[in-house]
């Protein structure tokens, strides 16, 4: 069974950070591209930042220069280093792992940013 589970997320004030990470089981991580995509109140989902299996990344505008998506295949985990958060950032972020036709999902953790 597949199970992709976020955490890290919390209410923080406007120029703080946060960490969150995803813990993967069930796949073979190193062989998976991932990715932190978010959805706030309205919106649709979008992508954040991905990581290619060869540790590429890219990253949707609004974030480059503040989060930085790494990954630890020995710990099955990626991760998502949130820095100068702007009120903007405030959504349900969701980790996701994808590898040919299959794709998989977390059940998203909440940040909020607002003072």
């Amino acid at each position: 069974q597949v199970q992709l589970v976020e955490s890290g997320g919390g209410l923080v004030q406007p120029g703080g950070s946060l960490r969150l990470s995803c813990a993967a089981s069930g796949i073979i991580f190193r062989a998976y591209a991932m990715g932190w995509y978010r959805q706030a109140p309205g919106k649709q989902r979008e992508l954040v930042a991905a990581i290619g299996s060869g540790g590429i990344t890219n990253y949707v505008d609004s974030v480059k220069g503040r989060f930085t998506i790494s990954r630890d295949n020995a710990k099955n985990t990626v991760y998502l280093q949130m820095n100068s958060l702007k009120p903007e950032d405030t959504a349900v972020y969701y980790c996701n792992a994808v590898r040919g036709g299959s794709t998989f999902w977390g059940q998203g953790t909440q940040v909020t940013v607002s003072s």
